[in-house]
């Protein structure tokens, strides 16, 4: 049979992608070498053997395993290289999906970062010395806090939806043998 090339949307790749992490999963868990260090983690009192089921053929899904893990590789190849080749327009800028993607994964951890910061400007620390309260001051406003972690929110959530309307965009060239 000759092999065909099927273009895919860049949401139906990263899908299939998704499904051969599971297919390789479950492979992996079915062989002995897993299954060995699975049960030496259990603390099950069954010392009997256990061999392969009549109908599960180790050599054959070692084999279907190595197939599996080559077409996820070709398949993550051509998503890396949809996402080099197909640009979007965040605040001004035309960028890449890779450079969008890295720009999500920094927006998320700011995120993190405000919203620490919020909870630490909602309360001032205040010492009581020599009969008086001394209160530190927050090196950021409450309000402020508040107003940094929106604006980043709202840009996630913008990013976030260019990323998710290229993804129906954007075509992958993938080789399923």
């Amino acid at each position: 049979m000759a092999a065909k090339k099927k273009t895919l949307y860049l949401y139906e790749a990263l899908e299939l992608r998704s499904e051969y992490d599971a297919r390789i999963k479950t492979l992996k868990d079915c062989l002995p070498e897993s299954k060995q260090n699975r049960d030496r983690l259990s603390f099950t009192r069954d010392d009997g053997m256990r061999r392969p089921s009549p109908d599960f053929d180790v050599a054959s899904a070692r084999k279907d395993l190595r197939k599996i893990e080559i077409k996820r590789r070709k398949l993550n190849s051509s998503i890396q290289r949809a996402n080099f080749n197909h640009f979007i327009n965040f605040n001004g800028d035309s960028i890449n999906l890779s450079e969008a993607l890295e720009m999500r994964k920094a927006l998320n951890e700011q995120i993190g970062e405000f919203h620490n910061q919020v909870i630490t400007s909602s309360y001032q620390k205040v010492i009581y010395k020599e009969g008086r309260d001394i209160v530190e001051e927050n090196e950021i406003s409450y309000a402020d806090a508040v107003k940094n972690l929106e604006q980043a929110r709202l840009a996630f959530r913008e990013l976030n939806r260019k990323l998710r309307l290229a993804s129906f965009e954007t075509l992958v060239d993938f080789q399923d043998e």
